[in-house]
Parts: structure tokens; sequence; C-alpha cells
């Protein structure tokens, strides 16, 4: 599952040092949430094993590009670089004790979307623009379609969204109808669209997912599918995080960069920012 390479060495990574600090509290959670940058709001939803280096120089990027982010700490140590038994102590904790998350229902987002969409409003309020960007990855990939409720967000993006887990579930969007149900119709009511990314063999999100996902929304659905070669090499895992561990900066021209570039644009796109901004 995400989250379980070593990339202490700090491949190209980022920190939190120069991101603003605050606590949300919606009235049922309080999480840590770290924000930087300017223009229309994106929610960064890191994967496990938490809110890593490499998921902070993606938000990093969408800074570069005109966006504030919001990164919320939903599980693990904030800007703790990853290793192999981190990761899995962090796992074994989210899946065995978290209960504002739902990892195997098929028929339900987790509880702590709830928060997510809150945080969405308060982003909006803040930022202004058109709307809100959202981003998941692998756990909380399907948590952005399942925010779609929240009138706020317009701009999801689903990185290698692995909820529900096993094969009972492969052809999942992890969401109610009711959720599902609402994207379709504002995807057609607002013409807004959904961008999902995956690395083609990955098990965590198979082929199936995906298709669902084409049967559900149509061409509102933009699917990215990455050929496994051409992950950054040298993680010891199966392709996998898109954004992040497997997002290889040293070919500014590959797929993976082409696919990281096409989610910025996504962004700027729906949420209209500033095309003067300097690109990432």
């Amino acid at each position: 599952m995400a989250g379980e390479f070593d990339d202490a060495a700090g491949y190209d990574s980022g920190d939190l040092d120069d991101f603003e600090h605050f606590v949300f509290d919606d009235g049922r959670w309080s999480r840590d949430v770290y924000r930087k940058g300017s223009g229309p709001a994106v929610i960064v939803i890191h994967e496990i094993p938490g809110l890593h280096p490499l998921v902070i120089r993606f938000a990093e990027d969408l800074v570069a590009a005109g966006m504030t982010v919001f990164c919320p700490s939903l599980m693990g140590q904030p800007g703790r670089p990853v290793t192999p038994n981190y990761a899995r102590g962090v796992i074994l904790k989210t899946l065995c004790v978290r209960r504002e998350f739902t990892v195997w229902a098929t028929d339900r987002s987790s509880p702590i979307v709830d928060w997510l969409r809150a945080l969405a409003r308060k982003a909006h309020a803040e930022c202004g623009g058109p709307g809100v960007g959202s981003v998941g990855m692998c756990f909380t990939g399907g948590f952005a379609l399942a925010m779609m409720t929240e009138p706020s967000v317009i701009a999801p993006v689903l990185s290698q969204p692995s909820l529900p887990l096993g094969k009972k579930g492969a052809a999942s969007l992890g969401c109610s109808k009711d959720e599902i149900a609402c994207a379709r119709q504002r995807f057609e009511a607002e013409d807004l669209s959904l961008l999902g990314l995956r690395f083609r063999d990955d098990p965590f999100v198979p082929a199936a997912r995906f298709d669902a996902y084409r049967k559900a929304f149509g061409d509102r659905f933009e699917a990215i599918e990455l050929d496994p070669a051409s992950a950054r090499p040298g993680t010891g895992r199966t392709p996998h995080s898109v954004l992040s561990a497997h997002l290889d900066r040293s070919d500014p021209e590959g797929p993976t960069m082409q696919a990281r570039d096409r989610v910025v644009e996504f962004f700027r796109q729906r949420l209209r920012v500033d095309t003067s901004a300097p690109r990432a």
C-alpha cells in the first residue's frame, strides 16, 4: 500500500517550515492543517502514512502555480520522512483503530469526509475564487469525489484511489449512492469533471475501479493510466504513488511529470487561476 517506501533521503522533497499551521475543528473532529500560498484553494489530502515530505513537495508545486494549499494531517506525524517500519505502524493503527475511516465498505465514504467538506467551506471563504480543488491520494483518493456534496468543491482529483480494499470492492467507488448522484448531477449542471490517475497493474487500484468511474460519469471522467515503467526508479516498491514517491522529477518531459502537469493545469483551469502566475 502507499507509504511503504523509504524516502528518508528526502528525494526532491519539501518540509513544513514555511507553512502556516492551525487547528481546524468542525465540532466533531480537530485536525492540524498546514497552509501556504495565495490564490484559489486546493485541499491536498495525503496518503498513508501521513503528510510526508514528498506530498509536501507536490503541494509546493501548486503554490508555485498560483494556488493556496490546505494540507490536513489526518494520520501519522506531519513532515516525517517515510520508512517501511513507520508506514506499517500507521497502516496497522489506521486500519484497526481509526473509526473515522471506512476501509472495507463499498457503498459509503469515510466519516472524516464531513470534516474535509467543512475545511473546504472555510478555505473557499478565505481564498475566494469560483470554488475549491481537492486531491486525494491512495487511502484518501476517493475522498475528493465524496467531497462533491459540498458546493464549494468544483475540481476533484483522485490519485491512485485505493478504497475500498479487497477484491469485493474492486469495482466500487467507495462513495454512497447519494454522493455519486450528487457528483453526476453537478458535473452536468455546472460543466465540471473528474480527473483520476493510476499506474496500470497497481494491485491497490484495479482497472475495474476506473471502468466504474467511466460507467458512472462518462466523458466527465478523465483517466490518466501510466505505464509502471515510467515510475521513478529505485523505490523498491510496485509503482503506486503517482504524485509523490513514484513521480520521476528527474525527467521533466516524462509521463509522470506530464501527469503532474495535467493535474496542475486542471486546477488552474477550473479555479481560474491567474495565468500570469509562475508555473511549477
